[in-house]
């Protein structure tokens, strides 16, 4: 049977991002279900520029559900819960053959349980499984009653998900899928007039704004530090567009040359370039990985959200290349730690000892390819996945049985 053959119709799949991470992941899986359904699939929900360039119609703007942070939050709750309840309605009114909420839990899962609530014979699917592993176990548990299946970026936390009681597919980190082919960092060079010899820090501050609020004095401190011991840098600033105009604003203020770059092949370029990264956690420590370049990652919230999310806590890391190998093999400070003579020793050692990065380098390799970096693309696996589960009978929520196939074949 093959992959389009789900149904008795082309499948109507509905998609929910919430921020750009999410939405640079819808894009892929839209391309990758594409592929899988020569185009035939339709493909409705949320989503940002890359979703829309693959084709997607978005429901509205990403701007009102890309926050983060008590104090950021809290003005926009109203917003944010009437956004819930558009996206959630939408897929009740429209009933789409399968439901996929894309990373951003507390949003998307807030339309998940209101899909589930309304219409509770609907497919939901999570896809980027929520780090309850790592804060809230027994969140797993609760999220069997409102999702039927988790595609899971990490390989660990398949057994996780599955001993709560939610089915789980592996399917890998789509990170090791974005890059493009080699090369284009001597390029970036030439293009920005810089010798092979000038030493290039690659500067990634957050894609929200309180992030970069919290993370750019330290991070710029940091980096004067680093001059003061290494010599001079050529600094380079890959960022977005919600937050692009804030960044400019900041290297305006900062009294030295500074390139700020936003298309991602860009930025990609500007990773192979570089000699070394300063980035804030999040998806971009796992892209440095997949370029080599050696980083030290830092990351502050605001005090408030900080004292109240630390006793959930259960993890050692926060950046995903030391979780996967259960180690620090790359540097990483978060919160008081997050200082500039943390960050600066971590740089210079980094600039100065070709030991330390050529072992930072190794590690990486190692986590990348558990990732997944060498099989089928992770959308792809993900795309599969998801078509594959629309041939399986829907669960009973009633009796968490299978209903009949009867039913499952019913259109939509």
């Amino acid at each position: 049977m093959s992959a389009l053959q789900t149904t008795d119709h082309p499948p109507t799949i509905m998609l929910v991002a919430g921020e750009p991470s999410g939405d640079a992941l819808g894009g892929q899986l839209i391309e990758a279900l594409n592929i899988l359904t020569a185009g035939k699939a339709r493909i409705v929900g949320v989503g940002g520029p890359l979703m829309r360039a693959a084709g997607l119609q978005s429901l509205f703007s990403l701007d009102d559900t890309s926050v983060m942070g008590l104090r950021e939050v809290a003005p926009r709750i109203p917003r944010i819960l009437a956004r819930v309840r558009q996206a959630a309605d939408f897929a009740v009114k429209t009933r789409p053959d399968i439901s996929v909420m894309i990373d951003s839990p507390d949003f998307t899962h807030r339309v998940a349980k209101r899909i589930r609530r309304l219409a509770p014979d609907l497919r939901v699917v999570s896809y980027v499984a929520p780090q309850v592993w790592a804060t809230r176990p027994r969140r797993a548990q609760k999220m069997a009653a409102y999702f039927d299946h988790v595609l899971c970026l990490l390989p660990f936390e398949v057994p996780f998900f599955s001993n709560a009681g939610l089915k789980a597919t592996f399917v890998g980190h789509p990170v090791v899928e974005r890059a493009p082919a080699a090369g284009l960092g001597p390029e970036f060079r030439t293009r920005h007039g810089l010798s092979a010899g000038q030493r290039v820090l690659v500067l990634l501050p957050g894609s929200r704004l309180n992030e970069i609020r919290f993370l750019w004095p330290v991070f710029r401190s940091a980096i004067e530090k680093t001059e003061a011991a290494v010599g001079p840098l050529t600094v380079v600033v890959p960022t977005v567009k919600n937050v692009a105009a804030r960044v400019r604003k900041l290297v305006a203020e900062w009294n030295r040359p500074v390139i700020v770059v936003e298309d991602q092949k860009e930025k990609f370029a500007a990773f192979e370039a570089a000699d070394v990264a300063l980035a804030a956690s999040g998806t971009v420590s796992t892209e440095l990985a997949l370029f080599a370049t050696p980083m030290v990652i830092g990351y502050r919230l605001g005090a408030l959200t900080a004292m109240i999310a630390r006793p959930f806590v259960r993890v050692k890391f926060i950046t995903l290349v030391n979780l996967i190998l259960q180690r620090k093999a790359i540097p990483e400070f978060v919160q008081e730690d997050c200082t500039p003579d943390n960050l600066s020793a971590e740089l210079t050692q980094l600039l100065t000892n070709s030991s330390a990065r050529v072992a930072q380098v190794t590690a990486s390799t190692e986590a990348i390819k558990a990732l997944g970096l060498g099989d089928e693309k992770p959308s792809m696996r993900a795309a599969r996945a998801i078509l594959t589960l629309l041939r399986e009978p829907k669960q009973d929520r009633k009796t968490k049985k299978a209903a009949p196939a009867s039913a499952a074949l019913k259109s939509n």
